[in-house]
């Protein structure tokens, strides 16, 4: 997949603290990893408890629990984020 892809980051809610909802607290190393490489993300919400999915081109390319990532930071030293992007960029 050339640079500039158009990533849709479909997320559901978690439990923090004892309340359920949609948080992207997780999701920026992962935002932040993808557009470093050029990529343009956006954010849509699901109803899929603790699930974020990567879409390009109408394909999901990629699955992980959203309490897998890393909290805050910049994803480079996130290992999931590494596949996350290795697997957009393998996309067709």
């Amino acid at each position: 997949m050339p640079s500039m892809a158009r990533v849709t980051l479909c997320y559901g809610p978690y439990a923090s603290c004892g309340v359920v909802q949609h948080r992207t607290f997780r999701l920026q190393g992962l935002q932040a990893a993808l557009t470093a490489r050029g990529h343009q993300c956006t954010l849509e919400e699901t109803r899929e408890w603790n699930m974020v999915g990567l879409v390009v081109n109408g394909e999901l390319v990629f699955t992980c629990d959203i309490r897998q990532l890393e909290f805050g930071g910049d994803g480079k030293l996130d290992p999931v984020c590494k596949e996350a992007v290795a697997a957009v960029e393998k996309a067709h």
